[in-house]
Parts: structure tokens; sequence; C-alpha cells
């Protein structure tokens, strides 16, 4: 009984009748905080009470006991603002409405009971903010794990759908939609790409809002899912306004950024399901590795441009071998083949103007005329004839997707 008591005598020195005062001091500062729960409170008001009455400091374990509270707030959602006017709220009440037996006409009394209540306020702000900001930390770096996991997953395509549609839902993915992964490619490693990531999220959740996106990295890349126009957006006219278009969103924002410049995204076509945001993220993948192989400067590059690539080299022995029929007599002009596979390319991409080409190219227009020539005698085929030009344009195409003639053939088997 000895000990049981020396126990009760070291507990604050309140009251029974004072509970129902700290109850309603609780309660004041908890509409104060905008209806954060009483219970985060713990034995915050008991200490601030028997502070005023005693001075006595908090021990370590009261301490403890706050930080466990932080986090338990942070872990709820609840914002640390409101949890830190929470704990000066009921500070304030507590002192306002202090019951007259502790008051004391002594001034120096009141200035030592104020000095101890604002002692234990700062120890538990603090220590109530170290374990708030603990406690974001892990969930931030818990939900960073998740979420490289889950875009692992959906950029995969192979995982269970039910289960990812389970996972996906806490990121507000809806998997029945449509989307498109767009891939932004820095022209070297960046050291850290938290700035870049939370430079896209900003500017992506403002126009397309926060559900249905996501923003992670993969293999180097930034990767961006999206939703798009479920209503047919292969139909859509390709020269869409820019703030409409993703690629064109995440480059504006990405090349004010100090480093990673310069940029090139790649974006996917749409695609319902959760199979088609594997094979639109397979799409930005392909395009990225097609522009590099084909020298493309262009800062944003679409799948749907590079499709014919992609028909092309479905059948590769049939391409290799269109290109070395074709185009290989080109080995036998001065300066070799790539000034004229250049010429070519250029010409056909203006529409066979010559004048276009020699500005787009940096020649003379007689100098297009003269290759063009060289072209035809070399090869038979006449870039003006338009008998010819379907021919040599698709082996102009497999050209470029071969790398040839910077890289030999491969064999054509």
């Amino acid at each position: 009984m000895t000990g049981s008591g020396a126990r009760r005598n070291q507990q604050p020195v309140v009251a029974d009748a004072d509970e129902q005062w700290l109850v309603g001091v609780a309660a004041g500062a908890s509409r104060d905080a905008g209806g954060v729960p009483v219970a985060l409170l713990g034995d915050y008001l008991p200490l601030l009470a028997d502070a005023a009455i005693t001075g006595r400091k908090p021990k370590r374990a009261e301490l403890d006991a706050v930080e466990a509270l932080g986090r338990r707030a942070a872990e709820q959602g609840i914002s640390a603002g409101r949890v830190v006017q929470l704990y000066l709220s009921a500070a304030r009440r507590l002192w306002q409405d202090l019951p007259e037996v502790v008051r004391s006409r002594d001034r120096e009394a009141v200035r030592a009971a104020a000095t101890a209540v604002l002692q234990v306020v700062d120890d538990a702000v603090a220590t109530l903010a170290e374990g708030y900001a603990v406690a974001r930390r892990d969930l931030v770096r818990r939900e960073e794990t998740l979420r490289r996991e889950l875009i692992d997953d959906l950029l995969r395509g192979d995982s269970d759908l039910g289960a990812l549609v389970e996972r996906a839902e806490p990121f507000g993915l809806d998997l029945a939609r449509v989307h498109q992964v767009a891939l932004a490619a820095p022209s070297r490693r960046l050291p850290d790409t938290d700035a870049a990531i939370t430079a896209l999220e900003a500017v992506i959740f403002d126009r397309l809002g926060d559900r249905d996106v996501l923003v992670a990295t993969k293999d180097g890349l930034l990767v961006v899912l999206a939703p798009a126009d479920a209503s047919n957006p292969d139909t859509a006219p390709p020269q869409r306004a820019a703030a409409d278009d993703l690629g064109r969103l995440m480059h504006d924002q990405l090349r004010r950024l100090p480093r990673g410049r310069p940029w090139q995204i790649a974006v996917g076509r749409p695609h319902p399901g959760l199979y088609g945001i594997a094979r639109s993220y397979e799409e930005a993948r392909e395009a990225l590795t097609m522009a590099a192989r084909l020298r493309v400067a262009s800062p944003v590059v679409r799948a749907r441009d590079l499709l014919i690539y992609r028909v092309l080299l479905r059948d590769h022995p049939a391409i290799v071998e269109l290109v070395h029929a074709v185009l290989s007599p080109l080995t036998r002009a001065r300066g070799g083949a790539e000034p004229l596979i250049t010429t070519l390319h250029a010409y056909f991409e203006t529409g066979g103007v010559a004048t276009e080409t020699a500005k787009r190219i940096h020649i003379s227009v007689r100098a297009v005329t003269y290759r063009l020539e060289r072209v035809h005698t070399l090869t038979g085929y006449n870039p003006v004839d338009p008998a010819h030009r379907f021919t040599l344009q698709a082996a102009v195409l497999g050209a470029r997707a071969l790398d040839w003639p910077e890289k030999p053939l491969p064999a054509s088997g």
C-alpha cells in the first residue's frame, strides 16, 4: 500500500473535480483545431496543469508518449499545422481557465508557473513535431516503394489483374480507363530525380488532376502515366494544342530545370485497360530508341508518328534485303552513301520540293538536283518518278531504322 501511495503522489496534482475542467479544455482545443481528435492530446493537459501547480518538468517517458502521438497523427493523415494548433490552443485555454485554487496574487509565483507551462509547451510541441516528421518520412518512403513496385508491374503488364486493381486504388488509378504513358529522357544521368518528379507532378496534377496519374522513375527515365480521351484518341488531330498535349506539357516544365537539358519526351498511344498501359509504355520506349537511331532532334516524339518504322522492322529480313538491293549501290558514290541518303530523306519529307530540301540540309538547290541524279544513275530508281518513289522511300526509311550506312547491314539470312 505504501508503494501505491507513493506512486499516486507522483502523479499530476489535479483533483477529480478539476478533471472535468480539463475535459472541457480539451474539447475546446479540438474545436479550435478543426475537429482534431482529443485523443491526440494524451496526458498533455495534466502535464500542463501539473507544471502550473508544481513547476515540474516533463519526464523523458512522458515526452516519448507525445512523440508517439505525433506519429499517430501523421499516420491518420492529419496535417501538422492542425496538430500543433491543437496543442497550442489547449495550452492557451488551460492558462486562461486555470481554476482559482491555482491562481495567485504573487507575481513571482505567477511568473514561475507561466515559465513552467511554457517549458512544457515548448518541449511537447517540439517532440510532437519530431514524431510527426519521422512518421511522414516513413510514410513517404513506404509510398515510394509501393509506387515503384506498382509502376513496374503496370508497365510489365503480366501481373495479376485483381491484385493490381486493389493496389492501384490508393493511388487513384482506375485501370478500366484509357491511359497513355510518356517517357522523359534527360541528356545525361540525373544525380537526383526528386526535383524533376516534383516539377512534373505540380504541372500535371494542376492540368489533369491527381487521379489516374502516376509520376515515377524507371531505368533512368521519368515515367508519366496519365488518362487519355477514350473517344477514339487515334483520330485526334496530330497538331493538338500544346495545353492538351502531354508530351509538350512535360517538356515545357522539364526544360526549365537546371539539369537534364535537353530533354526528349516520347509519348505512347492511348490504350484501354491494364494491358494497354504496358503497350503504351513499350511504344514510348520504342519511340525513344527509334528517335535516337534516326537522329530525330524533336523534343517530343509520338509513337503514332513512327508506326511506319514498326511496320518495316516487323519483317526484319525483308527490310534488310530491300535496303541492300535498292541502296547498296550508293556506297560507290564519292563521299559514300550517307550524303545521298540524307538528301533522299529530306526530299521525301518535304514532299519532293527541291528548294525546301536544300534549306533543310543547308546545301544549294543545284547540289540537291545533282545528288538526286546520282541516286538515279547508281540505283536505277528515279526519286522524281512516282513509280519509283515508294520503293526508294521505303528503302530510305528502312536504312534509317537499321542505322545504315553508319552501321553495316545485318545478315539477311
